[in-house]
C-alpha cells in the first residue's frame, strides 16, 4: 500500500482528502476489470464512468477564466488514478486538458455548450496542438485558418494528438497570421465536421488513442473561436500552465507504484542465501526511490497549492515540477525493472507496463529539455 503521510501536508485540505479516499476506492473497484484489448472501448467507457462518479467535474470550471479549477484535486485525482492504472489517468486527463482552453478563454456561451457535457462524460475532449514539423517550437505551426466570410476554413495536419478518433470535439491551434506566435488563434472543432478527418490512427508503446488529423478546407464558424484572434498561443500557454503540473501528478503515481512493487518484491524473494530487502544494495536503491517520490511530491504540490492560492501564473513552478517528476520517475521505474530481474521486462508485470507508460511524460506537454528553458528564462528574469 502506497504511503498516504503526503496527504497531511499543509498544502492539503480535508476535502482533498475526501477526494483521495474517494477516487482510491473508486478506481480499486476497477482497475483489475478494465479490458486493455479495445482501447478506444476502454478509454470512452472510462469517460462514462469518470463522468457518472463526479470526478470529471473537477475538470471544468464555467465562467472563472480557469481560476475555478483546483489543480490540487486535479494532480490527486491523476496521481490515485495511474498508480491503479494508466489508461484511465489518461481518461481523467484529456477531459480536462482537452477543454482546458474553454475553461481558460470561451466565452460563456461556449462554456455553457461544451463544460456539462465534459463534466457528466457524454463528450470526449481533445487539444490539438502539435504538429509534424510543430512539436517544441509551437510558434512554428503551419496549419492556416483563413477567414471566409464569417467563418475560417483550415488546411493542415495535427499529429500525436491524444484522443484522435473518438473525441467528439478538438480544441485546434491554427494560424491566422505571420506574426510568429502572435499569428495563432484557437478553435472549437466538432468531430463530424466534414472538413475534418483522421488520417491516421498512432500506436505507441503505452497504448493510448493517439491519431493524425487532417483538415481540408475544414470550415469553422467565427463563433467558435476561442478569445480574440491572435490569443491563441496565450491561451495554449495558460492551459498548460494548469495541467502540465498535473504531468508531474500521473508520473508520481507511477512512481509511487513501482516502489510499491519493488517492496513486495524484494520482500517475497530471497537472493544470495537471504532476503533481497536485506542486501545493502536493494536498500540503496529503495532509498533512492523514496526520496525522489517525496521530492517529486513536494514540487508538485508546491505548484499546485500556489496556482489554488491566487497565483496568476506558476510557469517556473509547474516546469520544476513536470521536469523532475517525470525524470525521476523514469529513474524509480527503471530500479524497479533492475530489482525484478528478468522478470521486470516479462509483458504483464506491473513494471513492466509502469516503463512504457512513464516514457511519454516525458515528452508532451513540453519536453524535458524544453521545461529546463522555461526554468532557466524564469530564473534569469527574476
Amino acid at each position: 500500500m502506497s504511503d498516504k503521510s503526503f496527504l497531511h501536508w499543509p498544502f492539503f485540505e480535508e476535502q482533498h482528502r475526501r477526494l483521495a479516499a474517494e477516487v482510491e476506492h473508486w478506481i480499486g473497484e476497477r482497475a483489475a476489470s478494465i479490458d486493455h484489448g479495445d482501447i478506444d472501448a476502454a478509454c470512452r467507457a472510462l469517460v462514462t464512468q469518470l463522468g457518472e462518479a463526479g470526478f470529471l467535474e473537477h475538470c471544468v470550471s464555467i465562467g472563472t477564466a480557469g481560476r475555478g479549477l483546483d489543480v490540487r484535486s486535479l494532480a490527486l485525482i491523476r496521481e490515485t488514478l495511474a498508480r491503479h492504472d494508466g489508461l484511465a489517468d489518461f481518461a481523467f486527463a484529456m477531459q480536462g486538458l482537452g477543454s482546458g482552453a474553454i475553461t481558460v478563454a470561451g466565452t460563456r456561451e461556449q462554456q455553457e455548450a461544451w463544460l456539462p457535457r465534459v463534466a457528466e462524460g457524454s463528450a470526449i475532449a481533445a487539444f490539438a496542438l502539435t504538429e509534424p514539423d510543430a512539436g517544441s517550437d509551437v510558434a512554428a505551426m503551419a496549419l492556416s485558418a483563413r477567414t471566409d466570410g464569417d467563418s475560417y476554413v483550415l488546411n493542415g495536419e495535427k499529429t500525436f494528438i491524444s484522443n484522435g478518433g473518438i473525441a467528439d470535439f478538438y480544441v485546434v491551434f491554427a494560424r491566422t497570421s505571420d506574426d510568429g506566435a502572435r499569428g495563432i488563434s484557437a478553435f472549437i472543432v466538432e468531430a463530424d465536421n466534414p472538413g475534418l478527418s483522421i488520417a491516421e490512427r498512432i500506436h505507441v508503446i503505452a497504448p493510448h488513442p493517439l491519431g493524425r488529423l487532417r483538415f481540408d478546407n475544414c470550415r469553422v464558424s467565427a463563433s467558435m473561436r476561442l478569445g480574440e484572434e491572435g490569443q491563441g498561443f496565450k491561451i495554449a500557454m495558460a492551459t498548460l500552465d494548469i495541467f502540465r503540473t498535473t504531468v508531474g501528478a500521473a508520473a508520481l503515481g507511477f512512481a509511487r507504484r513501482a516502489l510499491d512493487e519493488a517492496l513486495a518484491r524484494s520482500n517475497s524473494r530471497e537472493l544470495f542465501g537471504a532476503p533481497m530487502r536485506e542486501l545493502p544494495l536493494v536498500q540503496t536503491a529503495v532509498a533512492e526511490m523514496a526520496v525522489d517520490i517525496d521530492a517529486s511530491a513536494l514540487l508538485i504540490y508546491r505548484a499546485a497549492w500556489t496556482r489554488d492560492n491566487g497565483a496568476e501564473r506558476v510557469t517556473r513552478e509547474a516546469a520544476m515540477a513536470k521536469l523532475y517528476a517525470t525524470d525521476s520517475a523514469q529513474q524509480t521505474i527503471d530500479k524497479a525493472v533492475q530489482l525484478y530481474g528478468g522478470l521486470g521486462v516479462t509483458s504483464g508485470i506491473p513494471v513492466e507496463s509502469l516503463y512504457r507508460e512513464i516514457r511519454a511524460l516525458r515528452i508532451y506537454e513540453g519536453a524535458s529539455e524544453v521545461q529546463k528553458l522555461v526554468i532557466a528564462r524564469q530564473v534569469m528574469a527574476n
